[in-house]
Order: structure tokens, then sequence, then C-alpha cells
């Protein structure tokens, strides 16, 4: 028995004996199901360390949206980002019993990363990140994005190093992140020259998705501007695009409509933080799947993520399941979407086939591409 075939046995092991059958199929090889997807010819996700077939991906899920290294100071500008849209907007700040100024009842974590947990901060020291990524492995994890940028305060050799310690594949995300985070150069900079250092950021990093790319809610000129410009990045380097949306996610369609108008084929987009616009009818959600694009669940594994459940099932039963992308947007436990959320939607009546095509094959689909530009080689 190769140590590869042991590895993947005792990870599905590990995740029967914690009773999560439906991750252990998750992590089971795609041969399992009848409809594989299929990829066109060439078609790679690249990761900082190299370029995967997608196929060498299948083993286990990929995490679309999550968090590896961030300024220090990150958290703090967002809480502020979203207090002043919600004053823009009209909104009183809300201050929950036992909660934080600023949170957003029923809205999920819409105002921004939690606060770290006392204790170190894996987000300032390799072997500790190291470490969260081996444990994400263990939990079924094959791939994890890092969706982040440099406005962001990202630490990209942190991230590489991590990657390379724990041996999982990290995709590194390109792009400027929204109108509060901006450097301030953006605003005389045309479109053809944000487009300019997107594809130059794409091809130094390297990176393997645009994104995640923001509005702070209402899109402010700024960021259409940036988005007109993600849309021709993309043309010239076939790379998908994350998007960010804020609470309660109305910028949603307008962000889809921006990079079609660009070229941009719905299906190279996953617009996300779409499980905090809370809404029965999943009306936005539904218009996304019927244009093509995925709709990202990316808050997901936590306390108040059960009201994402009915929005998830309502979209698998309505036939969308192949437009959906789960994952925690956070910055450790990585594995928490696979751990925690994936035992509330079997409860559910998701079926193990249904989570196997959310978790290994839609975000393989959604990162495979054909690259334009050759890697560039680090020296």
């Amino acid at each position: 028995m190769s140590s590869d075939r042991s590895r993947t046995l005792s990870r599905r092991e590990a995740l029967e004996r914690l009773g999560l059958g439906a991750l252990a199929v998750a992590a089971a090889p795609s041969r399992a199901f009848a409809q594989a997807p299929v990829f066109a010819r060439g078609a790679v996700i690249r990761t900082l360390l190299k370029d995967y077939a997608p196929g060498e991906l299948a083993g286990g899920a990929t995490l679309f949206h999550e968090h590896m290294s961030l300024g220090p100071d990150f958290n703090e500008r967002f809480r502020a980002a979203a207090a002043a849209a919600r004053v823009a907007n009209g909104t009183a700040p809300a201050v929950p019993a036992g909660g934080r100024a600023g949170a957003t009842p029923g809205a999920g974590r819409g105002d921004g990363p939690p606060p770290p947990p006392p204790g170190p901060d894996p987000m300032r020291d390799v072997d500790l990140m190291a470490q969260e990524l081996t444990t994400a492995a263990r939990e079924g994890a094959a791939c994890i994005v890092d969706a982040g940028h440099p406005d962001m305060g990202r630490d990209l050799n942190f991230v590489r190093q991590a990657a390379m310690k724990a041996g999982v594949p990290v995709v590194a995300g390109a792009g400027f992140y929204a109108q509060p985070f901006y450097p301030k150069e953006i605003a005389g900079m045309s479109e053809d020259q944000i487009a300019a250092a997107l594809v130059k950021q794409a091809d130094d990093f390297p990176a393997g998705a645009f994104g995640e790319i923001g509005s702070w809610d209402e899109i402010s000129s700024d960021e259409r501007k940036v988005f007109r410009a993600v849309g021709k990045a993309h043309l010239a380097t076939n790379l998908p695009i994350i998007t960010h949306t804020g609470v309660p996610g109305k910028s949603a369609l307008e962000q889809l409509d921006i990079l079609e108008d660009q070229g941009v084929k719905p299906d190279r987009v996953v617009v996300g933080h779409l499980g905090n616009l809370v809404d029965a009818t999943v009306y936005v959600h539904r218009t996304l799947c019927r244009r093509g694009a995925f709709v990202g669940f990316d808050r997901q594994g936590g306390n108040n993520d059960a009201q994402q459940v009915p929005m998830v099932m309502a979209l698998i039963e309505a036939g969308f399941a192949d437009h959906l992308l789960f994952s925690a947007d956070a910055s450790r436990g990585y594995g928490k979407t696979l751990t925690a959320f994936l035992p509330k939607l079997k409860a559910a009546g998701a079926s193990d086939e249904v989570l196997h095509r959310i978790m290994v094959d839609n975000p393989r689909r959604f990162l495979a591409f054909v690259p334009k530009r050759a890697r560039k080689t680090r020296s």
C-alpha cells in the first residue's frame, strides 16, 4: 500500500470516527461518483508552489475563501468601514446582548472577522499557521484559497512558508479589496493602468484567482472602475474572480453586471458573502445561479450559520447545487466548514453525492483555467 493511499484512508477513518460520514464521502476519490467534472485541455489550478491538474485535487475539499495573513489593523479597519457604511445607509448600529458594537442581528458575521481568541495568533507565527493548514487537511481539505492581497496587509511570503511547511496546496488571490482599503493612487489610475497592475500581481505571486474584489455595499465609482479593470485582467489571464459583498449583499447583481459587460463569463465568477443576504426566497441567489455564476456561502462553520441551511437547501432543491461554493472566511480553524456546517446540511437532507459535488467538484471547476500567460519562475 502506497503512503498516499494510507493518508487518504486514515483521514477518512478519522472523519468516520467523528460521525461525519458526509465528509468522508467528500474526501473520497471523484471516481466514486458517476458524473465527474470535465475540464478543458490544459486547465490547471495555480497554487503558490506549483500548478496542479484539477484531477490531482479530487481527493478532498477545496475551501475557496480563507485568509492566512492579514495586517494587524485589518479587523479594526474593516469594522470602521462597516460602521461608516451603516451610517451612510441610514442603518442604526446594533449591539446585541453580549455582542460587539456594530454586529448586525441575523446577518451572520456581517461586521467582519471575529476577534482572535486569546493566545498566540497563527497569522503571526509560521509554525502555528502550518499546524492550522495541517489540521484542515486532516479534516478533509485538499486545497485552500487565500483570498487576500496586499491592500489587506497580507504577507505573501508568510503564506508561502506556511504552505511549504504544511505541504498543503494554497491558491493566492490577487487584486484590490474595496474602497476603504485602496491605495491612494487608485483614484488617479485609469482602468487600463489598474488592469496592468493586476496582471503584474498575478504573474509575480503567482495568483490562482482575482479576489476577493469588493464593494461596501453601495458600489463607489472607484469600485466600479476596479471591477471593470478586474474584468480586463481576467481576459488577459483567464483567472477566476472571487467577489466580496457587504451587508446585506445588495451589490451582488451589479457586480456580475459589471464583469459581464467586460466580457467575463458568469461561470468564472463567485459572488461572495451571500450567506449574509438572509432571504427565504433566495431571489438574488437564484438569479445569480440562473445567469451561470457561483454563489458563495463563505462564512460557514460557526454558531450563527444555521440560518443559511434552509437557503442552501432551497437552492439545492431548485437544482442549483452545481453553482454553490462553501468556505469559512476564517483566520484559523479552516476545516470548520467541513466539521460544523456540512453536518447541518446532512441533517437537513443534503445527500453525500450533492455535498461531494459542492465541496470537491464545484471549487475545482471554478478554479481551473487554461493559462494565457506562462507561470513565472521564481528566482
